[in-house]
């Protein structure tokens, strides 16, 4: 049980009260809401006096505050949690929004996951006007073939060719006094390996075989083979799937004020895929869809944003991918909920249909 459960436990119906129409009214307008406009949506008659001692007792424990020049409140962070949790109706998927979504994935007719993936994205900003994240699928295709091509003396290309067609292109930096002899006694030796493994399998396979005949491969071409795999570790593997579209929309977002180059920061992150483990950590949570707060989610602390995600499965039932609606902390939840969740599903039995 987190703290803002206990104290939700710990309130009585009045104060329930006043602090759920503090944070709707909050969620709705961006506005600090007094107690003037209180008394007149509480069920019982109460003075405004008897509101702002209320309100007083729900800031001194922490879920609410008061901004510097108004005499409103405001939620905290803590208390948009304890309203997510103890508070939130999730309402059905408005038909409009699903009719958005269908129309804006049944638009185009490209064969691969990428182009629909894209689709994905600009559905759910234009849908809920924010932004969206979109972790694609990995590829994990059984290999067939592996070549190495120097570009320059510290520039090379790994060509991954997949057992379907798929092929990938990753650029990386040789280890140094590489020739095409190393370069190509270092493909020989793992095309002898990878043959029917994905990936993930190969790469096991591979760093056993380098283990157990160090003395038979050459130095320069064990180098080679171990700076290749060190591509497929990189995480830039995995950051290169992540799809960000309508950062104008937070940009342009009013209230944000102060908080706009924040809301830069995060973007440039993205953009640089720094700390995009954190988003890929949220795919293996289980499924169902998940809210972070400001900075309950260490990519999005500091812009002081929050975030709506929920993982997609395979026909398998596997986790393969997520998708996730970024917006301000007054994100109107009970909405974007139900349309992250029904894209979610969309984008599994989508994907599940062309494999």
């Amino acid at each position: 049980m987190n703290e803002a459960t206990k104290l939700l436990e710990e309130l009585n119906d009045r104060s329930r009260e006043v602090f759920r129409l503090v944070v709707e009214s909050y969620l709705d307008s961006g506005d600090p809401v007094g107690s003037r406009t209180l008394a007149r949506s509480l069920s019982e008659k109460v003075s405004a006096a008897t509101i702002r001692n209320v309100m007083q007792d729900l800031e001194y424990l922490g879920l609410l505050d008061s901004p510097h020049v108004s005499a409103g409140r405001v939620p905290t962070q803590m208390g948009l949690r304890m309203f997510v949790d103890g508070f939130l109706e999730v309402r059905n998927l408005n038909p409009s929004d699903r009719d958005m979504i269908d129309a804006t994935l049944s638009s185009g007719n490209d064969k691969d996951v990428g182009g629909l993936l894209d689709r994905v994205g600009a559905a759910l900003s234009g849908v809920t006007h924010g932004a969206s994240l979109v972790l694609s699928p990995k590829h994990e295709a059984e290999l067939r073939h592996i070549e190495f091509v120097s570009l320059a003396p510290d520039r090379a290309l790994v060509v991954l060719v997949m057992a379907d067609g798929h092929v990938e292109n990753r650029l990386f930096t040789p280890p140094p006094g590489q020739t095409p002899s190393s370069m190509r006694e270092a493909a020989n030796f793992l095309n002898t390996l990878i043959e029917g493994r994905t990936l993930s399998e190969a790469r096991e396979v591979i760093q056993r075989e380098i283990a157990a005949r160090r003395q038979e491969i050459d130095s320069l071409a064990r180098a080679m083979v171990e700076s290749g795999l060190a591509v497929w570790d990189d995480s830039e593997g995995d950051s290169a799937r992540l799809i960000v579209r309508g950062r104008s929309n937070l940009l342009a977002e009013e209230g944000y004020g102060d908080e706009l180059e924040r809301i830069r920061t995060l973007f440039d992150d993205l953009e640089r895929k720094r700390d995009i483990e954190q988003f890929l950590d949220l795919t293996e949570e289980g499924e169902g869809v998940r809210i972070f707060i400001g900075s309950e989610n260490k990519l999005f602390s500091l812009s002081g944003s929050s975030l709506v995600v929920s993982p997609y499965m395979n026909a398998d039932r596997k986790i393969i991918g997520a998708v996730g609606v970024i917006g301000p902390t007054r994100l109107n939840y009970g909405r974007i909920v139900p349309i992250v969740d029904y894209t979610a599903q969309l984008v599994g039995k989508l994907i599940s249909d062309r494999s």
